[in-house]
């Protein structure tokens, strides 16, 4: 249990006893589970996007933003809860119900506590408070010499009712595209879970579709589900930052499965899963491109049916200022494994026979509060004609360091090996995937390794309530190894150093935080930008 939680039973349990009289208001939760103790009323209190009992708050601007936003449903809050009135009180569902609601985009803030104990019933109560989720989007990103925009809207929380929608054009390097996402991860008040994204692109299009019921928690004992993708595209191979060919793609994949557990099991959870899959790969002369198809890629077609494992442990810490900028991170403290294999053969209709081999495995050391290690690992292969295709072994290392409340060191060290790589599979270095000082996919090859060395700062300043500001100075040094598609090997080791602010935009659905940057390469050839200045939108610090 984490030292808030432990303090906020503390505080119930006082208020528990000037509420209860001689009820026992003994809110420990390893004697509410020893006395098989059960859950009673619950309480959902959904409030808006600012609190406008907080005099800073009580303006103008935020009472219409409050009157103008749909509150999420309590139904909607409710369905996603793994407890209900009459259910043995379990510490585990409450946590885990948290974890849960905070995964959605339109949900700020949880808090889910037992407000009252007498004769062996306790009353829980459910805090949330929402985002602001009808967004314009109108973003610019510069990255590695390259530049993207979005335009478009989005409402991530449609009526209140948890329905993801969003319009959206973009521009980048590779095409400019009009989009169209709907997502639905409770289908009428159920677990069942509906992803659909169609895309028309001024080089192809993407449809696709995942419908299923998930594990959607570490207790859930199935899972079913299929994935639909067809996609059309020009793909480009890239040297030095320059597109040197390219190609087009057609994919047509599909694939259905099904999964038992036996739920939680002594802080554990394992689960298998049986399936069967199809992934078609064509590929093409490009005519009248930005540049000739030098290189093309074998055709590839693969059916085959499959078996899998997971195991996963419950073990998780709340965290603020890690990852995000003043939001509470669910952190993944334990260690997990999973693995899949298929296999294919010519006469279930594939082009080849072979074993499909996919594994990812993660770990974590912490001693104390101040340090935290995070390991994992990933492997696929095909195996075929006696030997590995397309394998790549991916590692990687985050260690955090906590200094003070307002400041933590931040490094991360990946490491990424390919033998006999697919040429739709190239390993870049360079812009938008860590090697901030380089234009975009500087580098390629077959394996790469890449250092990052942060040290964050968090501030107080808060403008206007919505954005949390935050800053960095980092270095970053990679170096990717083997001969690319074109027979050009690396440069060695490149190295940047920069720094930059990071904008956490709390109120916001998006639930990204914006990168202003300015990175300064220390190597690289003369055709290189003595300055990078990169704007971003990420997931995470």
């Amino acid at each position: 249990m984490t030292t808030r939680k432990a303090a906020a039973y503390l505080c119930c349990g006082a208020a528990g006893l000037l509420v209860a009289g001689s009820a026992n208001a003994d809110f420990d939760p390893d004697t509410l589970e020893a006395t098989d103790a059960v859950v009673g009323s619950v309480t959902i209190e959904n409030g808006s996007i600012f609190d406008l009992e907080n005099p800073e708050e009580d303006k103008l601007l935020y009472r219409m933003a409050n009157k103008a936003h749909m509150t999420t449903r309590p139904k909607v809050i409710e369905q996603q809860l793994l407890f209900q009135s009459g259910d043995k009180f379990s510490m585990q569902t409450l946590e885990e119900s948290e974890r849960l609601l905070r995964g959605n985009r339109y949900i700020q803030e949880v808090q889910i506590e037992p407000v009252r104990h007498a004769n062996g019933v306790v009353d829980i109560n459910v805090s949330t408070t929402d985002t602001w989720t009808l967004v314009p989007k109108l973003s610019f990103s510069h990255s590695g010499g390259a530049s993207s925009t979005d335009i478009g809207i989005k409402e991530g929380n449609l009526f209140g009712t948890g329905v993801g929608i969003e319009a959206l054009y973009t521009s980048d390097v590779d095409r400019d595209s009009k989009i169209l996402k709907v997502v639905d991860h409770h289908l009428g008040d159920s677990w069942y879970s509906l992803k659909a994204i169609f895309e028309d692109s001024s080089d192809g299009y993407m449809r696709y579709l995942d419908l299923g019921q998930p594990f959607y928690s570490l207790d859930s004992t199935a899972a079913f589900g299929m994935t639909l993708f067809n996609n059309e595209r020009i793909e480009s191979l890239y040297d030095r930052g320059e597109i040197e060919s390219q190609f087009g793609q057609e994919s047509r994949a599909q694939e259905f499965f099904y999964g038992r557990s036996e739920g939680l099991r002594d802080g554990w959870a394992k689960r298998y899963t049986v399936g069967l899959g199809y992934d078609e790969q064509r590929f093409s002369e490009v005519i009248n491109g930005l540049a000739p198809s030098i290189v093309i890629p074998e055709d590839r077609k693969l059916v085959y049916p499959f078996v899998g494992i997971e195991i996963l442990q419950d073990k998780f810490e709340e965290g603020k200022n890690f990852d995000q900028v003043a939001r509470v991170e669910d952190r993944f403290l334990g260690s997990a494994f999973k693995a899949r294999l298929g296999v294919t053969g010519e006469s279930f209709g594939s082009d080849r026979n072979a074993l499909l081999v996919d594994a990812a495995a993660r770990t974590s050391f912490s001693k104390s509060k101040k340090s935290s290690l995070f390991l994992s690992s990933e492997f696929s292969t095909r195996w075929e004609a006696g030997g590995a295709a397309n394998l790549t072994l991916a590692l990687d290392a985050k260690y955090y360091r906590r200094q003070s409340e307002k400041r933590l060191f931040f490094a991360r060290l990946n490491g990424t090996y390919g033998h006999d790589l697919d040429l739709d599979q190239q390993l870049f270095l360079g812009g938008d995937n860590g090697l901030r000082g380089y234009p975009l996919r500087y580098q390629s090859g077959d394996k790469r390794a890449l250092l990052t060395l942060e040290q964050r700062f968090f501030t107080d300043w808060y403008p206007f309530r919505l954005f949390r500001v935050g800053a960095a100075v980092f270095f970053d040094a990679g170096q990717t190894w083997g001969e690319g598609p074109f027979g050009t090997g690396s440069d060695g080791l490149l190295k940047d150093i920069g720094a930059g602010l990071r904008l956490g935009n709390t109120r916001s659905g998006l639930g990204r935080v914006v990168h202003i940057d300015v990175a300064y390469p220390l190597d690289g050839d003369e055709s290189i930008s003595n300055v990078q200045f990169i704007v971003e939108l990420k997931q995470s610090f």
